[in-house]
């Protein structure tokens, strides 16, 4: 029979469970130590620790339910134009241009200008060879000599027939007394009848001299009359030529500079070849072509503004001269004429310009888009993610890329309503216009001068507490 072991006597049994005892009491502190390495959280949480353990648990910069502060950029709010001004280019050009250019043949003697001299109006600039004008002169000269001397014998011829009608007169009247008394005589007889009839015959021929004589002081005058007309006629054939000879020195039209030269001293000089070329640069002009859409911005004697890459950081003051009634027809622009005030003539030709034509908006307060918060998410001042901030730079560059003529709508700004150590920012309801690279026009809700959130490092909320990065504008005193 195998023996009992229950019935094993109670001294062998003890050792056993006491080691058992001793393996449990040391299993108990080592699952608390775990627990409470690992649980404290949970049990913080779930509220099992008291408040006050809890609370000195939680970070320092949480007490009392305040955050800290985020961190932002602030603005101040101010007024400009959001619609950009549209530059065109364009080349300068002397406000006139004329050519010096000799209107009779002659080889050129000499150039009293250069290139890029200063020359006033009516200064000589040139001297052509004048002799066969010259000659031309003295030719007319003596024919007008000779002709003057016809009319001084055409006068004397009238003088003399004139002398000779005076003769014809007394003659005529004597005749005339004496074929009278002989025709009375002859009545009472004491003469022949026929002595009576040739005292009358004589009468009739002294009339008929004194009308021959009266006649030829007319013809004489006429002849005086013909004979001044080849004068005069003669007189204007030796101005012409003496014009001519003048023609061989050549002045300048117009004070100006000398912009170009063709040619040189000895060459031939024809009628309409030119010699020099002179500007007027008191103004210079600007021609640009400008699209018909933009036409109806554009007015004549708007002001504008003309940049110069040969006057690097200096803008110039320009109007609108004209405007060309006739447009391209295949690029549909029309030519517009810029005139530029060049007192000191600093500005010369063929300078490449850029006119800017000023905007007809009037200016309004305009912030940057990611200053408003907005339903959706779009304009919101968080930036703090990667992915956040490369939202907002894609908004940014659409809208770089084009205007968005958007009906106004509501938004919100954030403003900084209190200065110091701890400043604070203040939710502002703002009403929203135009959108253009990334900036918004502001219709109404924000004033210029005041200093808002123009980012944030997260969403803010009304009253909240933010600091002020250096990058922040800070009013002038």
């Amino acid at each position: 029979m195998s023996p009992d072991i229950s019935a094993a006597p109670a001294s062998r049994q003890q050792p056993s469970q006491k080691l058992t005892r001793q393996r449990q009491n040391q299993k108990i502190p080592l699952f608390i130590l775990i627990f409470a390495v690992l649980g404290i959280p949970g049990l913080t949480s779930c509220g099992i620790l008291p408040k006050a353990e809890a609370e000195a648990q939680s970070p320092r910069g949480q007490q009392g339910g305040q955050g800290k502060p985020t961190p932002v950029d602030v603005a101040i709010a101010r007024s400009e134009s959001l619609q950009e001004d549209v530059k065109f280019i364009g080349t300068t050009r002397p406000l006139r241009e004329v050519s010096v250019q000799p209107q009779v043949e002659g080889r050129l003697l000499s150039l009293k200008a250069d290139v890029g001299d200063r020359v006033a109006q009516g200064q000589i600039v040139a001297q052509l060879d004048d002799t066969t004008l010259l000659t031309s002169v003295n030719q007319a000269q003596a024919e007008l000599a000779t002709l003057q001397a016809e009319v001084a014998r055409a006068r004397t011829q009238v003088a003399n027939a004139r002398t000779q009608v005076e003769q014809a007169k007394v003659a005529l009247q004597q005749t005339q007394r004496d074929a009278a008394r002989l025709a009375g005589l002859a009545r009472q007889g004491a003469i022949a009848q026929q002595q009576a009839e040739l005292a009358q015959t004589e009468a009739q021929t002294a009339q008929q001299a004194l009308l021959s004589a009266q006649a030829q002081v007319t013809t004489e005058q006429q002849a005086v009359v013909a004979a001044q007309g080849r004068v005069k006629a003669q007189q204007s054939v030796l101005a012409q030529n003496r014009e001519r000879q003048s023609y061989s020195v050549l002045t300048s039209p117009i004070s100006g500079v000398v912009v170009s030269k063709g040619l040189e001293p000895g060459d031939l000089a024809n009628p309409g070849s030119e010699i020099l070329k002179i500007g007027d640069f008191s103004r210079v002009t600007v021609v640009v072509p400008v699209s018909e859409l933009e036409l109806s911005n554009i007015r004549a004697g708007q002001s504008v503004r003309v940049q110069l890459d040969a006057f690097k950081n200096r803008e110039f003051l320009g109007q609108v001269a004209r405007i060309s009634p006739a447009a391209n027809v295949a690029a549909r622009q029309v030519p517009v004429e810029v005139t530029i005030a060049n007192p000191n003539g600093e500005i010369g030709s063929g300078l490449l310009a850029r006119v800017s034509f000023a905007s007809n908006t009037s200016p309004r307060v305009v912030v940057p888009q990611t200053a408003l918060q907005e339903a959706g998410g779009r304009g919101r001042q968080a930036q703090g993610g990667q992915a956040q901030g490369g939202q907002a730079r894609s908004e940014g560059e659409s809208a770089s890329n084009s205007k968005e003529n958007a009906k106004p709508s509501k938004a919100t700004v954030f403003v900084v309503t209190r200065e110091g150590q701890q400043p604070k920012v203040q939710a502002r309801s703002v009403t929203v216009g135009d959108r253009v690279n990334g900036k918004v026009e502001i219709l109404s809700g924000l004033k210029p001068g005041e200093r808002f959130v123009s980012r944030a490092g997260k969403p803010l909320k009304d009253g909240e507490l933010v600091s002020l990065s250096v990058l922040s504008e800070t009013p002038k005193p």
